[in-house]
């Protein structure tokens, strides 16, 4: 059942249309990209009321603290009140930044989001999860807090390089594996080359909504949503200050690997699930190099994952393609169990 406030639109301009007739806030503001700005907007400017705009930089490193302050001081300056609307356009630093923001002035004013890219449309526009990164630390910032509406134009993928439709494909893939065995095969024969996104986003949409919906705060349920991200945020978070850096989707790619050897460890997910599941994110994500010298800064940082109770790091791990379960607790020695088993699939 997907989520209430989530639209999915083959006619953009159509549907914010429709939407302004009925909604009529005080200001309007749009949150913009420098890619975003370029590519996006114009698809969407004159189907908006009269709106004031605002661009920051892209990309994870500007997802902080400072860029907050640059947004809360252009609502400051545009007077917004209470009563203002903040459209979100842009992809997942866009969503999380834009509605902590949009969150938090004034203690709240209502939000928006026009997912554009493929990881924002099938996660992180949808379950009301927002934040920033703080310290090197990934979303160590944030709250829970649902838009108004998330409005999805999978048109927008057409505007993105490659690699971004790579990285958001990862979240296609998780979906299928925490929870439709049957999707699965679908997504192993498409692959990206032949994939219909549509259908990819809309059977996304559908996973995440009726997870967040049975567990909004993340007490249970929604945390099998993590899987791949106990040790793939790490593997970003540790990257992202260096030249090697990774996009979520790769580094989630890599966190689902070496997870599905703690899967078969510790979830009696058979190990010939897990070999074809890792062959073909090897295959889509190719082999980055995860030096052991590395391992020991990548331990630290999953030690402040969220999911975490105390200082037992906790992982959302597979009993078998299609099914997850999680609050299984891992050691630093099963993290460098997993990515020696990533290891084995070097070239």
């Amino acid at each position: 059942m997907p989520a209430q406030n989530v639209t999915l639109t083959q006619d953009i301009a159509l549907t914010l249309k429709a939407y302004f007739s009925d909604y009529k806030p005080g200001q309007i503001g749009v949150l913009v990209d420098e890619n975003t700005k370029k590519h996006c907007y114009p698809l969407v400017k004159e189907s908006l009321p009269p709106h004031s705009l605002c661009e920051i930089r892209s990309g994870e490193l500007n997802k902080n603290l400072a860029t907050c302050s640059q947004i809360w001081e252009w609502m400051t300056t545009e007077h917004f009140d209470r009563k203002a609307l903040l459209i979100n356009l842009g992809g997942g630093v866009i969503g999380d930044m834009g509605g902590f923001c949009a969150a938090t002035y004034k203690r709240g004013i209502p939000f928006i989001n026009l997912p554009t890219t493929l990881l924002a449309q099938v996660d992180a526009s949808v379950g009301g999860k927002l934040g920033i990164d703080f310290k090197g630390y990934k979303n160590h910032i944030g709250l829970f807090q649902e838009p108004e509406q998330v409005i999805v134009y999978p048109h927008f993928v057409q505007s993105l390089p490659p690699e971004e439709v790579r990285s958001g494909f990862a979240e296609v893939i998780k979906h299928s594996l925490i929870r439709d065995a049957a999707y699965w095969p679908r997504v192993k024969a498409q692959g990206l080359e032949v994939a219909d996104w549509t259908a990819h986003i809309a059977h996304s949409i559908d996973i995440k909504a009726t997870v967040v919906d049975a567990d909004f705060r993340e007490g249970g349920l929604r945390k099998i949503l993590n899987y791949g991200h106990t040790i793939g945020h790490a593997i970003e978070s540790y990257f992202l200050e260096t030249d090697r850096r990774l996009l979520h989707g790769e580094a989630i790619a890599i966190g689902m690997v070496a997870e599905n050897l703690l899967s078969v460890k510790y979830c009696a997910m058979p190990q010939a699930e897990a070999d074809e599941v890792s062959r073909f994110l090897l295959d889509i994500y190719g082999y980055r190099e995860i030096a052991t010298e590395d391992e020991e800064a990548i331990i630290q940082l999953t030690l402040q994952d969220k999911k975490n109770e105390g200082s037992t790091v906790k992982a959302a791990l597979l009993e078998g393609i299609g099914k997850a379960t999680y609050d299984i607790s891992i050691s630093a020695a099963d993290v460098s169990e997993g990515l020696a088993y990533y290891r084995q699939y070097k070239p």
